[in-house]
């Protein structure tokens, strides 16, 4: 199966992100802190230039923490200041405000040499499709300013939004890049939801998804659907999996098409734990 999803208001949304760096203090690159780099968008690199950036690791809490904490130290060593935050709580949101005053402080103190009078902070925040932007932005102002899902591609245009006197946050929709080079990645990214399920085969992803769970996480495997291998004859696999969680057709015969909506939805709603996708091994 080969994934791609570029639909056309993301090429609109990666002109006027271009167009609006100049508008900005910083940018809050969000990524995925379940998977850190396939969530990265290597076109984002190439708009931004030399702009200050905050890396914000979203959805900690459904991350993995040990694999969480070696990529903070990671990306530190690459010379990327980067923090973990759980949006949806509305946790360590006092973090990302406090680096972006550390990181911007020269430049506001340059500023204030030059006789210009203190202003909010303008920062544009940019990710790929559902990896929490307009989530972070309704935790910073805490109400509902940016409509949220979680399905991508909710938001659809640019728009700026005031975060109390010393903040303002430019939030834009989610782009991803026309071709994945790396096959693994476009899975990556359809399995967290980060590509409409429409354009992917379900069991494909089922599969991938368990292949990773052997892989990686076997206890959970086990736990989980009581396998201790996946093995070749996957239509075992689906036969074992849906015989022990009931998912049958009207005519009694197991519904393979649900068992793998099934193993898709338990990975996606942390049924299998907190899972990451990405390790700082693999980026030696």
């Amino acid at each position: 199966m080969t994934i791609q999803w570029f639909p056309g208001h993301m090429a609109k949304a990666r002109r006027e992100v271009t167009e609006n760096l100049k508008l900005v203090d910083i940018i809050f690159e969000l990524v995925d802190a379940r998977l850190p780099v396939s969530s990265r968008n290597p076109m984002l690199e190439q708009i931004v230039h030399q702009k200050i950036k905050l890396m914000i690791l979203t959805k900690a809490d459904m991350a993995d923490e040990h694999q969480t904490a070696k990529w903070i130290h990671h990306f530190s060593e690459q010379g990327i200041q980067a923090v973990a935050i759980n949006s949806f709580e509305g946790r360590d949101l006092q973090k990302v405000l406090k680096e972006t005053k550390v990181l911007l402080q020269p430049k506001f103190d340059r500023m204030k040499a030059r006789g210009m009078k203190p202003r909010a902070i303008r920062a544009m925040i940019l990710g790929i499709p559902n990896v929490g932007k307009s989530t972070l932005i309704n935790r910073f102002a805490k109400k509902n300013i940016a409509r949220t899902g979680n399905t991508p591609g909710v938001t659809k245009s640019q728009q700026w939004i005031k975060i109390a006197k010393e903040l303002e946050l430019l939030d834009t929709p989610g782009i991803l890049w026309p071709k994945f080079e790396d096959q693994e990645i476009g899975y990556k990214l359809a399995l967290t939801g980060a590509i409409k399920d429409a354009v992917v085969r379900m069991e494909d992803l089922a599969v991938y998804g368990l292949r990773f769970l052997e892989a990686h996480y076997p206890e959970r495997l086990q736990e989980r659907y009581q396998l201790k291998t996946v093995g070749e004859d996957l239509e075992a696999v689906f036969q074992h999996i849906g015989t022990l969680r009931k998912t049958f057709s009207t005519g009694g015969e197991v519904d393979y098409d649900a068992v793998a909506e099934l193993i898709v939805r338990d990975i996606r709603n942390e049924y299998l734990g907190r899972l990451t996708f990405d390790f700082t091994e693999e980026q030696q």
